[in-house]
């Protein structure tokens, strides 16, 4: 049965530690608020040298909020996922109401990675990432630390602990610590403040 979110219920479950993902088998939503919750430490991030040095030899371009549709569609395209296509409507809804957002990684003009989340206050919830080339996700991710360091974000929420997500500094905490950063976090006036421009 179809169910599209609206970005109301959506904000509301965000502000209360939960997030919802469609059932790989059967496409139904569930709501999720893991104990541990799986953050990333903003000031702490820190990009790999050799990293870096190979990110001085290819001509990528970043962009945010002007593919947004087609970077949650990427980051659902695989064989299994959580984005249903009632994940994926409720989320472009999100997005137009100014609470969901895309950084995007370009090369010669071409979309070939990227990773989009939820932002509420000085909280960003991030949601899923893809990539086609390369470094191309992970140049998206310390692009959005960025972000979220400039504009004074607290807290960069990543949900469940992966390899991936634990190979870029994520790290477990329990959810009643987790619920006192939301809560602070919440109160602060971040806004996302690069919409359409390359940075």
């Amino acid at each position: 049965m179809s169910m599209i979110l609206e970005p109301e219920l959506i904000i509301s479950a965000y502000s209360q530690g939960y997030f919802p993902m469609a059932d790989e088998a059967d496409g139904d939503l569930y709501w999720h608020n893991p104990d541990p919750r799986s953050i990333f430490p903003l000031k702490k991030l820190k990009m790999p040298r050799s990293f870096r040095k190979s990110l001085s030899s290819r001509p990528f371009e970043y962009k945010i909020n002007t593919a947004f549709e087609d970077v949650l569609r990427a980051c659902a395209d695989r064989d299994d996922t959580w984005i249903s296509n009632d994940i994926i409507l409720s989320y472009i809804k999100l997005h137009e109401s100014g609470h969901c957002h895309s950084v995007e990684t370009y090369e010669n003009g071409e979309l070939i990675g990227g990773l989009y989340g939820v932002q509420i206050g000085g909280v960003f919830f991030g949601e899923s990432m893809f990539s086609i080339v390369d470094g191309a996700s992970k140049a998206a991710f310390y692009k959005l630390r960025d972000i979220l360091l400039k504009q004074g974000f607290s807290l960069f929420d990543s949900q469940y602990i992966n390899e991936h997500t634990k190979l870029l500094g994520a790290v477990e905490i329990p959810k009643i610590l987790y619920l006192k950063k939301l809560q602070k976090g919440l109160a602060s006036p971040c806004v996302f403040s690069y919409s359409g421009k390359e940075f």
